[in-house]
């Protein structure tokens, strides 16, 4: 015998998503726009050759349509795997100024899967990440809040 679905089978589950190439890269670059972090949330572990950081990302693949109800921030983990060197302009590693995430890019750098993961700031500010070979993931790592601002983010024209 079949079971009927359930409310609880249609509830909203964190997001858990990999990028091994650039245009998987997109899809996550899309899903971080206007995340913001305190530059002190940045980690990179030479051992485990990790680099990670813990964001406030903007859950734009649940903007209520008509203001039905308040927009929402969800606390996510950004790892790329795989870093040989990471470089920053106009961040300062450790630092509690708030940073805001405009865009995600890969770059190759070579004829293998070698290159560059490119994470562009507003305000001039960018980090590039080295890597042998792209891996990245996006994980959400708490419940959904409301967002301070209750504002849907914009940038101007």
């Amino acid at each position: 015998m079949t079971e009927d679905a359930r409310f609880e089978d249609g509830v909203e589950r964190p997001l858990r998503l990999r990028a091994f190439d650039g245009e998987d890269l997109q899809v996550i670059s899309a899903l971080v726009q206007d995340a913001v972090f305190p530059g002190a949330e940045m980690r990179w572990s030479r051992r485990d050759r990790r680099f990670a950081i813990l964001l406030n990302r903007f859950r734009w693949e649940d903007v209520p349509k008509g203001g039905a109800r308040p927009v929402e921030r969800v606390q996510s983990v950004l790892a790329i795997e795989e870093v040989q060197n990471v470089q920053s302009q106009g961040v300062m590693p450790g630092d509690d100024v708030v940073l805001s995430l405009l865009s995600l890019g890969f770059e190759q750098t070579g004829e293998g899967p070698e290159g560059r993961v490119v994470m562009t700031l507003a305000g001039d500010g960018a980090i590039a990440v080295q890597v042998e070979a792209l891996e990245a993931v996006l994980r959400d790592v708490t419940r959904p809040y409301v967002a301070p601002s209750k504002q849907i983010p914009s940038h101007p024209e």
